[in-house]
């Protein structure tokens, strides 16, 4: 073989492909989650998120106390968006014991929601924007609004974090002498914050970069795998069960259900960024029809619900969140469990990060928007 061929002849390099823990990363992780990936280079080959770690079996811890005694512990599910967790418990139970809850409670249980909703997507989208490297700015925008809402939750019930103030019937009760001012002006201006996200983040060359095209979810791959909330119809899936399935007083407001059709990172944050002031308009209406009246059912401390079972179920922040309860005429359920959106929809993040390198993967991980109190229950 002459020097030409020599300096011709294609060299192939083999490498071996080698695992590497990753995390935590995104803030909610906080140490109880890690992504085992293996890598060939940069490019992820295989990735298993590894959980549990912050198991803490609060649903065999149920079953040992009263109906009413499980209401904090809700709470501690998904503790950015806490009193719609207690909303669909108590939905469930209000279901199994044939409660009727009075029409006053059902506006604010709706009100309380959709302020709960802001704040879920305002820290989802600032921890995000943190993991595509824009530090500091975008987060600290978000959260000086949030803080707005935290001081309005602390007003409703002395909390700023885990709040347990839905009871089952209702509420614990009324809204506090000038909420619904400070709550009528909040959606009022976050209008305007929002439009200045967008100017500071929806065109900007470096998020559109990281962003489009990648981590892509088929709205068919997205039925498969079960997925849905934000995640589901940012790969256009036209689903939200506040509009297909109505609980408490939803089919009331109108609004719309936000959906994209690329379903990759960018469409991801762009349902969140959209659904807030979808949230602002139900917020806005149901200050403006909130009628008078009672606030909460009559309703047993030690409630015996009859024997059967019930499952309630909501559209929250994260997806599609239920709760199972099947009683044996006890003050007790005998059987409690949880569906967690975040716990189904992390089943697909081995299928969207193949492919991506390392920086990409952890930027698609950031749109899961997770919470890892409800996926280790």
């Amino acid at each position: 073989m002459d020097s030409l061929e020599l300096r011709t002849e294609e060299t192939q390099l083999k490498a071996e492909h080698f695992v590497l823990n990753i995390g935590p990363s995104h803030p909610s992780t906080h140490g109880v989650f890690r992504l085992r990936t293996v890598f060939d280079g940069e490019v992820v080959v295989e990735m298993e998120p590894m959980f549990g770690y912050l198991h803490r079996g609060i649903e065999k811890l149920a079953e040992t106390r009263t109906y009413t005694q499980i209401i904090p512990l809700t709470d501690r599910f998904d503790y950015l968006a806490c009193m719609t967790n207690n909303l669909a418990y108590c939905m469930a139970v209000e279901k199994l014991g044939g409660i009727t809850v009075p029409e006053r409670a059902e506006y604010i249980r709706v009100l309380i929601s959709e302020l709960m909703r802001v704040q879920s997507h305002l820290a989802a989208t600032g921890f995000l924007f943190n993991e595509i490297g824009c530090f500091v700015t975008p987060i600290m925008q978000m959260w000086r609004e949030r803080e707005k809402l935290i001081d309005l939750f602390e007003m409703l019930c002395g909390q700023r974090l885990t709040y347990n103030y839905m009871r089952i019937g209702g509420v614990s009760h009324d809204l506090p002498d000038r909420f619904i001012q400070k709550a009528k002006q909040y959606a009022s201006e976050m209008w305007g914050w929002i439009d200045e996200y967008d100017n500071l983040l929806a065109e900007n060359e470096i998020v559109q970069v990281r962003m489009k095209g990648v981590g892509i979810m088929t709205r068919e791959e997205a039925i498969n795998y079960s997925v849905t909330g934000p995640m589901a119809r940012a790969s256009g899936v036209d689903r939200d069960l506040r509009r297909d399935d109505p609980y408490s007083v939803y089919d009331r407001f109108k609004f719309n259900v936000i959906t994209c059709q690329n379903g990759d990172n960018y469409d991801r944050y762009r349902v969140r960024i959209e659904e807030m002031r979808e949230s602002l308009k139900i917020i806005e209406q149901a200050i403006e029809a909130l009628p008078p009246g009672e606030i909460r059912a009559e309703a047993p401390h030690f409630l015996r619900p009859p024997i059967g079972e019930a499952f309630g179920r909501i559209e929250a922040p994260k997806g599609e969140l239920g709760f199972y309860l099947v009683s044996d005429g006890s003050i007790a359920p005998y059987r409690f469990h949880v569906r967690s959106p975040i716990f189904i929809n992390l089943n697909t993040l081995p299928h969207l990060a193949r492919g991506w390198k390392i920086a990409d993967a952890i930027l698609i991980s950031g749109t899961y928007d997770v919470c890892m109190g409800e996926v280790d229950r």
